[in-house]
């Protein structure tokens, strides 16, 4: 960002961290809020119990101050520093409560987290931040290597620097830290986890942000619903997928690892433990700080659910309005029906192209039927010697059903019953034993048969051109009308 003169003049007419440190209760504001939400890490107040606190603070003020200090109440106070044109709470409404809870906006915390800074160190070391940026510069070089012999040399080198260590530690020299390295060290984690929770409370806001961005697209829409949803859902998955929200996506895997919590405790156990850290004085919250990590991104988490759910509720009643208006034009429809029912209008009104929708069930789709692979064997083949009689290969008959059918019909006109054999004397068989199959078919499938087992009957028929003869013996059949 430039700081040139129009933009700190703008920055000191809008913003609101601005516009606090230039208030004349800043010093209320910022010790206040400092004392309910930044010092005991807490992201929601109720509106009584914050009014109570800040009564009590006041009630203080005065005793010191006189009457005339603070004229307000404790409730106007919030609600002016809730107000659009200070912005240093955020008013709101907790999900099935009707009493209003206040947070901090990120600017404020961003003033108060300055504020802090003004004070004199008694120490303050830059060693361990030019280590730290030392190394950030060091992963960034490797992060970005896509030679893999460099890759390799570096990691060699390491390897040869760890072996040194450990010939080192083992013939006896140990290096350790100094007080004063430990002190500038831990100075400097306490600074980068205050600030870690004060990132929490932008990166919410911005993801509030970005909800009433989308809400205020989907008022002023006018287009399709689907063109709509896809855009919005393009909209937070380019949050989700940004800068911001990658990081924080790896940062809430990182800490939700209870192997990476249970290190983190016994990694501040014992440097709170050290005398240079603890003559420091640090504040007793430190011994828990990954909780409060881990308590404000929940919070974060919660927050991005809970916008999820209401923009969720917010398209489903557009939805609602949309089918109601269709309903209202449908009905309105049905009325100039009915008002034309006794007079219709001549000719033809409209035209429907279809009547009825094309239904494909899911159980109409073919079951996968896995390929079948052949086998194909790699034999040659040879010349047979067995002398077959090609003539075989042509001697298949095909008997013609429906003729024997009409054959039926035809002799049931003229009597009301036949018998098999009076329909092959008629007609003889021209095709032997399979024609007479056919016929029993028939009599099982197509025709009404008696079959009578009492007496037997002989069907005969000519075999082959030399006028052999073949007899069949079965039990009288009889077609019936």
């Amino acid at each position: 960002m430039s700081l040139d003169f129009n933009t700190l003049d703008l920055l000191r007419q809008n913003h609101p961290a601005w516009r606090l440190l230039r208030s004349d209760h800043a010093p209320l504001v910022a010790s206040f809020l400092h004392r309910v939400f930044v010092a005991p890490n807490m992201r929601t107040i109720a509106q009584s119990d914050l009014a109570e606190a800040l009564e009590d603070e006041l009630f203080g003020l005065r005793e010191r101050l006189g009457e005339e200090a603070f004229p307000k109440s404790a409730l106007e106070y919030l609600n002016d520093w809730a107000s659009n044109d200070k912005a240093w709470l955020r008013k709101f409404y907790v999900q099935g409560s009707d009493e209003p809870h206040f947070d901090l906006t990120p600017s404020t915390e961003k003033a108060i987290a300055w504020l802090g800074t003004l004070t004199e160190r008694a120490f303050v070391g830059t060693e361990s931040r030019l280590l730290t940026l030392f190394e950030l510069l060091k992963q960034m070089s490797e992060g970005s290597e896509t030679d893999p012999e460099a890759r390799i040399a570096e990691l060699q080198r390491r390897r040869d620097e760890i072996d040194a260590e450990i010939a080192r530690v083992l013939s006896g020299d140990i290096p350790l830290l100094d007080d004063t390295a430990l002190k500038d060290r831990f100075q400097q984690f306490m600074a980068l986890a205050r600030e870690l929770l004060t990132d929490f409370r932008e990166v919410e806001h911005n993801f509030r942000a970005l909800d009433r961005r989308v809400r205020e697209r989907i008022a002023l829409w006018d287009g399709g619903k689907g063109a709509l949803l896809e855009e919005i859902m393009g909209e937070r998955d380019a949050i989700a997928d940004s800068d911001q929200g990658r990081s924080f996506r790896a940062f809430w895997d990182f800490l939700m690892s209870s192997r990476r919590q249970e290190e983190l405790t016994e990694l501040l156990d014992r440097v709170l433990n050290l005398p240079p850290v603890a003559e420091l004085r640090p504040d007793a919250r430190t011994r828990r700080i990954h909780y409060d990590w881990l308590e404000a991104g929940e919070h974060t988490q919660r927050t991005v659910a809970q916008l999820s759910q209401q923009l969720r509720r917010f398209l489903d009643d557009k939805a609602w309005l949309e089918n109601q208006r269709i309903m209202d034009i449908l009905r309105n429809i049905e009325a100039k029906a009915l008002e034309l029912r006794d007079s219709p209008p001549a000719g033809d009104i409209m035209t429907v192209a279809d009547t009825a929708a094309t239904i494909e069930l899911p159980m109409e789709r073919p079951l996968y039927v896995p390929p079948i692979k052949p086998r194909i064997a790699d034999l040659a083949l040879e010349t047979g010697d067995a002398e077959v009689d090609a003539a075989a290969l042509f001697s298949q008959v095909v008997v013609d059903k429906t003729a024997l059918s009409r054959h039926i019909r035809h002799a049931l006109q003229e009597r009301s019953q036949i018998t098999l054999s009076e329909l092959c004397e008629k007609r003889p068989l021209k095709q032997g034993l399979a024609e007479l199959v056919a016929y029993l078919q028939l009599a099982g499938e197509t025709f009404k048969s008696v079959v009578d087992e009492e007496v037997t009957e002989i069907i005969v028929w000519q075999y082959g051109d030399d006028g052999r003869m073949k007899q069949a013996r079965l039990p009288r059949v009889i077609f019936v009308r």
